[in-house]
């Protein structure tokens, strides 16, 4: 039986001073998975008493960011005067289109006590046609989540369907994205529904055709492979892919295009100060150099 991976990816670290992120995509090897272009797990982390996430406000054109959290708890506050908590298990579904503002924080209510976080958050790059879509924000509770169980693998549904789940997310491509908790010497065939499949493992190990990968691995599958993942002690994963969107995308700082002249008109607009402001706040990062 052929090897059905196809590349594994290894996360690599990156300091947004809270706490240290690892980034899983973009990589050389692989730009995207689907329409996935973008996979940061954050933490785990500790936050000491006092401490606290602070994200300044900082503009996304071209994509919808997809946060989700396992624990811990972010501020979200954007430029269209959303103002949301996200929890564990709850899912934030922010799409950019044109172009939106956001800040992500430790609320200051619960600086006080300390708190460990951790959770992953995924860019999703959106097709040609709504590239320039406005821009809108929608939250999904933990208990709005559709969830299963098979073969002993738990899995929750963040976006679109897979293992007859569905989200409640209206995903504008074919994509999946799931929550696996695999207990010990638990099994589960990766979905052949999409054309693009990876799992990310977060914690414990998931196997594959005999070989092992660890925490912090985005191990990607070769197309129409079959493939079943492997649990000899608790796991955690992610499961992700999707059809691969048309054209190339670039990604610049915190812009994703199919059009490189885009990028540099939102890079000048946000240096003029042109995007729209997010109500209650007036930091900002900076156009990086």
């Amino acid at each position: 039986m052929s090897d059905p991976v196809e590349t594994v990816l290894a996360g690599k670290p990156h300091d947004i001073g809270a706490f240290t992120v690892s980034r899983a995509l973009p990589q050389a090897k692989r730009r995207h998975v689907g329409p996935f272009v973008f996979l940061d797990e954050m933490g785990p982390a500790v936050l000491a008493p006092g401490a606290g996430m602070d994200v300044r406000p900082h503009p996304h054109i071209g994509l919808s960011t997809v946060t989700y959290l396992f624990e811990g708890e972010i501020l979200h506050r954007d430029s269209l005067g959303y103002v949301q908590a996200i929890r564990p298990g709850a899912l934030n579904w922010m799409t950019a289109g044109r172009g939106i503002v956001h800040s992500e924080r430790t609320d200051p209510a619960k600086r006080g006590g300390g708190m460990r976080m951790h959770g992953i958050q995924t860019w999703v790059a959106l097709p040609p046609d709504l590239e320039e879509c406005e821009p809108s924000f929608a939250h999904h509770p933990a208990e709005t989540l559709h969830t299963t169980t098979i073969d002993g693998v738990a899995l929750r549904s963040i976006l679109g369907a897979a293992y007859g789940l569905t989200s409640p997310v209206a995903a504008p491509w074919p994509v999946f994205y799931l929550h696996a908790e695999f207990p010990s010497g638990a099994s589960l065939a990766m979905t052949d529904d999409h054309a693009e499949r990876a799992v990310y493992v977060v914690s414990g190990a998931i196997g594959i055709a005999g070989v092992e990968y660890g925490p912090g691995s985005l191990v990607v599958l070769r197309e129409g492979a079959a493939a079943r993942l492997s649990a000899k002690a608790a796991t955690r994963a992610m499961l992700l892919g999707g059809a691969p969107l048309p054209g190339t995308r670039t990604i610049w700082w915190n812009f994703v295009s199919s059009d490189k002249a885009r990028l540099e008109r939102a890079k000048a607009l946000w240096k003029a100060g042109g995007f729209p402001r997010v109500p209650g706040e007036t930091e900002f990062i900076p156009l990086p150099d």
